[in-house]
């Protein structure tokens, strides 16, 4: 008998229905796992609850899985998630933060601050060696974020290009000169946004065709012993690391599993002890949370704060005016989205802020779902529906980033109908798409982007006029334009009074809830699982992105 879902429309519950065949699955996982030593290190039985030691202990591999395969592991050239999650164990930027967003070491060992903002200090750990045995040091650091990410990098670029000069004061001491107080610049040094790589390969070479790139050298715990594509991606402990007895793991294994049955799978039988991110669909969550081996947490997400929304080219009518938007707005119930299609993974958003961002306020113009108040829009704007009912058609490209996505889309469709807005549902791949949205061929499409810390560094890029550039993802695709959005957001990125910043920002929260550039969907959360057996992963705001140089087994 097929269980009916509550609250569900019929015809999204059919998308929703699926028929695994376990058997298959097995089969797929059976082939993604078959690489020589797979018994001997997924085969522990997961332990059961209360017995685990309290002392870590040192050996054992952490199987994970990591999808989509990432394109590289040189985390200078490619930010994408996945990368993100593998060399994040392999390089290191001098900070990391904790839940709370506020800097920890990383190969930064302390750090100062000038009163008037200006110059940042650091004292780097002494004794760092880089992988292939070469010593680390504040010329890396010089560098690397003076001229390979200024070049390679452009979220790196925007920070780094304020300052007035970077240089070694000695061999572990680098100081940054600001041109003007950027109090964000505190959170631009995590292992994504700034990640350290070697003087001694890089300079002078051509950065992304350099054959270092396929065989990247860090200084962090783990460094790659082998890649085999389509398979996995197997990192071994760095004896060299400059901490003392760390890290405690043999090593970390990433599977790739393309198949969303298998990933399941392998995580239920054992056979994986993580996943992250995007691994498994939401609507697995629920069942997969009942797995006795297993814990799960949303936590280690804080840092890049994703921001899910519907993106609308304004260069298109009737996109172009905010009453047509704000009656997509009304039209919407994004309860309904996170509860019946992310299955509570997320929170309602109610600007461009993420609420667990610095600077968010709630005191905005918020869109309860009002399918009177979105047809009193449309028909101000002269929009009366036809014979059919319909008032306006638009495209809408929806990201292809799994089944959720899909149901995101075909709920919009349903949606936008009862206020008379005709939604034609199109197809692309993942380059596709990417291709489209930064060309500005799209009319609506869904999107997500993370907020890293500060409405300086991962807020403001997707509002400000001066970031419109046509190729370049993740910018102001849409092509919103507001002097005085520009303004707030530039005043607020060289304030160092936090009173002050807070007014700014607010003052632009409640513009842009106005003028609903995008409409925002969901503050999203993901799912990490972690086997029981699995002690201090995932621990800070970048999560399973960190190096896991404190995580062991217990066994």
């Amino acid at each position: 008998m097929t269980r009916r879902l509550s609250g569900i429309p019929a015809s999204i519950q059919r998308g929703f229905r699926r028929n695994v065949h376990r058997a298959a699955a097995a089969g797929l996982l059976a082939a993604a796992l078959a690489i020589p030593g797979t018994a001997a290190l997924i085969a522990a039985p997961a332990m059961a609850q209360g017995t685990a030691q309290e002392t870590p202990v040192r050996g054992g591999v952490l199987n994970s899985i990591v999808q989509p395969e990432p394109p590289t592991l040189m985390l200078g050239l490619n930010q994408q998630g996945p990368t993100q999650t593998v060399a994040g164990k392999i390089y290191q930027g001098l900070l990391t933060y904790d839940r709370k967003l506020n800097p920890l070491p990383s190969l930064a060992e302390s750090w100062t601050v000038s009163p008037d903002g200006l110059t940042y200090t650091f004292k780097l750990f002494q004794n760092v060696k880089w992988h292939d045995g070469k010593p680390f040091s504040a010329n890396d650091v010089v560098f690397s974020t003076s001229k390979f990410l200024m070049e390679v990098h452009p979220r790196a670029r925007a920070a780094f290009s304020r300052c007035e000069s970077i240089k070694a004061l000695d061999d572990n001491t680098v100081e940054f000169k600001l041109k003007e107080p950027f109090p964000a610049f505190i959170q631009a040094f995590e292992v994504s946004s700034a990640p350290i790589v070697p003087a001694h390969i890089y300079e002078g070479s051509d950065y992304r065709t350099n054959p270092a790139n396929n065989t990247p050298i860090g200084t962090g715990p783990f460094k790659l012993k082998e890649w085999v594509k389509g398979s996995y991606i197997q990192l071994v402990r760095n004896e060299d690391y400059y901490k003392k007895d760390l890290p405690y793991l043999d090593g970390i294994t990433f599977r790739v599993i393309p198949d969303a049955a298998s990933r399941s799978l392998a995580l239920e039988s054992g056979q994986v002890q993580q996943t992250q991110y995007s691994d498994l669909e939401p609507f697995e969550v629920p069942r997969m949370k009942t797995l006795p081996n297993v814990t799960l947490t949303t936590a280690g997400y804080e840092f890049v704060a994703p921001m899910a929304w519907l993106e609308i080219n304004h260069r298109v009518k009737p996109l172009d005016d905010k009453r047509f938007r704000k009656a997509i707005a009304y039209a919407i119930d994004r309860k309904f989205i996170r509860d019946k299609i992310w299955f509570g993974l997320g929170r309602v958003p109610t600007g461009p802020i993420n609420s667990v961002v610095k600077f968010y306020d709630p005191k905005v113009t918020t869109y309860e779902p009002n399918l009177d108040k979105a047809k009193a829009l449309l028909d101000e704007m002269g929009l009366k529906p036809d014979g059919k009912g319909v008032r306006a058609t638009v495209k809408l490209m929806p990201m292809p980033y799994g089944e959720t996505w899909t149901r995101l889309g075909e709920y919009l469709k349903q949606a936008l109908g009862k206020v008379g807005v005709s939604v034609v549902l199109e197809s692309t791949d993942a380059a596709g798409w990417a291709q489209r949205v930064a060309n500005w061929d799209y009319e609506i499409t869904t999107n997500f982007l993370y907020q890293y810390g500060d409405p300086a560094l991962g807020v403001a890029r997707t509002y400000i006029s001066s970031n419109i550039r046509k190729g370049v993802l993740f910018t102001n695709t849409m092509g919103y334009s507001n002097p005085k959005v520009d303004e707030l957001f530039d005043q607020a990125s060289r304030e160092n009074d936090p009173a002050k910043r807070q007014e700014q920002y607010s003052e632009v929260q409640r513009i842009l809830s106005d003028d609903l550039p995008v409409v925002w969907l969901l503050e999203m959360e993901f799912p990490t699982f972690l086997d029981k057996r699995v002690k201090n992963a995932n621990t800070t705001a970048i999560g399973v992105n960190d190096t896991y140089e404190s995580v062991w087994l217990a066994k």
